[in-house]
Formats: C-alpha cells, structure tokens, sequence
C-alpha cells in the first residue's frame, strides 16, 4: 500500500509539474501572441526621469538611453520627443542627458517611469503633421477597418502598416516624406487595433491572419484610383506586406515592398519576447508550442514569411542587428537568396522598427532611391 500511495504522489507531482509546465509556455506566449498596440515591447526596458530643464532631459542610462538618433518617449498619460545625447551636458555616472526636443501632451517629472518609442508624432496626419487627410472605412473581412487616408496626385499609392508595439502612429514618421514625393497614403489600422475589429481569438496572429486586413486596404485602393500599390510595412506589418505581395488576388497591383525590421520567422520573434519576459530556457520551446496551438501559426518552412522563390516585386529591407525582437540574419539571407530583387540597408545601433529614427535622413533618402522608379 505505501508502494502504491508513493507511486500515485510521485504520478500526482509529476502532472502537476507538467500542467504547471503547460500553464507558464502558454504565459510566455502572451508576450507576441497578445501584445497591447502601443505599449512597450519586453525588449523595450523602463527608464526613469530623474530631471529636466529647458531642452534637456535626464534619463536612467542604459544602452536604450544612449541609443543615437531621434525618439518618442512615451510614459503612462505622457509623450514627448527627445533627441541626440548630450554628453557636454552635466550628469552623474548612472543618468544620461538628451536632448529634450517638445513635450507632445502630458508632463515629465522626476520619478516618472518612461519607455523610448519609435513613434515621434500623436494624433492624426492633420493634427501632427497639418497635412490635409480623411478618415476612411475600408471594408475588412471582420467589419470596417479604420484609415487615414492623404490625397496626392500620383496613381501609386502607398499602403503603410505598422507592426508589434505600436499603431498607425508609427507611419507618422514618414507621411510627410512620402506626402512631399506626391504619393497618396493610406495608414492603416488592422484587427486588434484601437477602434478595429477583434481578432475572433482575441490574439495576434504575427501577420499569417492579419495580412488580408492588407489585402482588403488594397482592394480599397484600387477601387479609388490607384493603378498600383507599394506596400510599407515595419515588424509584424512587413509580415503582413509579404503574405498580400504573395496570396492577394490583386498581387499584380503590387509594385513593390518596403520592409522595416520585418519578422521574417514568428518562431525566432516569439522565442526573443519570451526571453526578455525571463522566460527559463526550458520553457521557451513550450512557448513555442502554445503560441502554434492557439494561434494556429506553421512550422518547419512555412514558419518562414518569406519565400525567397515567391518574391516578384523589388523590394527594399531596412534592418539592422541590433534589432532584439527580428533576428536580423533573417533579412540578410533573404537579401543573399533575391539579389536580383531585394536592398538590404543596415543600420547599427537601432532597435526593433525604428531604422528611421537612428538617422532619419538616410532613411529617406534611401527610400527616395526605391520609390523614384515606382512611382
């Protein structure tokens, strides 16, 4: 009898550790599978202000905060934009000091916890940027998906999506470039998104459901005039650009794909989210296995977006390696398999979906040199 009863613990403890098991790789999933739009990533650490003074800002230092270039600085009620460090200015060893460019809304106080955001601007096209827009319905397969839409005069317009840990905001950065090349615009809010249409799970699905919200914008488009699209996209919205250039019954509308710090492999991604959530080793590929249960993502090849084969419309990649949530080798082999398509741009010393921020300029200019011949 205490044979057995040992036995029957031993099998009782052993479940229990397997459910246990089980409950924290669906945990560690959430960190892809139900990420907030506009809340910071797990790879995204918590700084805090400890002064500010006029046109300058003291932030925790960490290697966030020492990060060149241009950057939203987000914190709960709060947005202000801050840029290149000063490093004449006073400081002690553990802060930083940037510069402190505008305070968008809210206020900034010693003791704030604040995130740096790739998003510089809030608001809308009109309010942000003064550019004239319209607030659009396009019809999406789970109900009306709002858009802001510029007008220009060309009949290539641009489709602009953003990805993991932001919203439509995020396309702010280069509306007014784009607006000044004449190009029309549509930015796009897809399912999940504040003021769209839930996904029916309630999950992200990392661009594999998501991409036909693209598809349904681009029908929108054509069915208003464009003649053909341009498809930009950062993170998991490059995701979703690559899946419509492939599978949209108007994919020979598609002219051409930009992609901004694209996910390329959703098991790569997942597996970096739930390590900065401190997932332990053992459990990540339990993680992994939660996030193709309940979300019905691929593996083997398919967990792959882009196959380098299906690629039929040139296509710039920005991306660099210091992106923690994209494995940048993913971009570099797809720029080494279609060189005959695809431009790779590398920017060091930028996180995930702000190669724009780290120097704005070049960016522009780069995307200039892509969009030139599409036009």
């Amino acid at each position: 009898m205490r044979t057995a009863r040992a036995a029957l613990a031993g099998l009782t403890a052993v479940l229990a550790a397997g459910t246990a098991s089980v409950a924290a790789g669906r945990l560690a999933s959430d960190a892809a599978l139900k990420a907030p739009a506009g809340r910071p990533l797990p790879t995204e650490p918590r700084l805090t202000v400890h002064a500010t003074a006029a046109g300058q800002i003291t932030l925790t230092r960490d290697l966030a905060s020492l990060r060149p270039g241009v950057y939203g600085l987000a914190g709960d009620g709060s947005h202000a934009v801050v840029g290149p460090v000063l490093d004449a200015a006073p400081h002690t060893a553990d802060t930083v000091v940037r510069r402190l460019e505008r305070v968008t809304h809210g206020t900034l106080a010693p003791g704030d916890a604040v995130w740096l955001t790739p998003s510089l601007y809030a608001g809308d096209p009109g309010s942000a940027l003064g550019l004239d827009h319209t607030d659009v319905d396009v019809p999406g397969e789970l109900g009306a998906l709002p858009a802001w839409f510029v007008p220009a005069h060309r009949d290539t317009w641009v489709i602009a999506v953003h990805g993991l840990g932001t919203t439509r905001e995020h396309a702010l950065n280069v509306l007014r470039f784009l607006h000044g090349r004449r190009l029309p615009v549509i930015v796009l809010a897809y399912r999940g998104d504040p003021g769209a249409p839930r996904s029916p799970d309630g999950l992200n699905h990392l661009g594999e459901s998501e991409w036909r919200d693209v598809d349904a914008a681009i029908r929108h488009a054509l069915r208003h005039g464009a003649r053909r699209v341009v498809l930009l996209g950062w993170s998991t919205g490059a995701t979703m650009a690559l899946r419509a250039a492939e599978h949209s019954a108007a994919r020979d509308r598609v002219a051409g794909l930009v992609l901004d710090s694209p996910v390329l492999s959703w098991e790569a991604t997942l597996r970096a989210l739930a390590r900065a959530r401190r997932t332990p080793p053992l459990l990540l590929p339990l993680a992994v296995r939660a996030a193709q249960g309940r979300a019905g993502l691929h593996t083997g090849r398919a967990a792959t977006a882009a196959d380098p084969a299906r690629l039929r419309v040139p296509t710039l990649v920005v991306h660099g390696p210091d992106d923690q949530v994209a494995p940048w080798e993913h971009s570099r082999r797809l720029a080494r398999r279609r060189a005959d398509l695809v431009s790779l741009h590398t920017v060091p010393h930028a996180p995930h979906a702000a190669m724009w921020n780290a120097d704005p300029e070049e960016y522009e200019e780069r995307l200039r040199r892509f969009l030139t011949p599409l036009m």
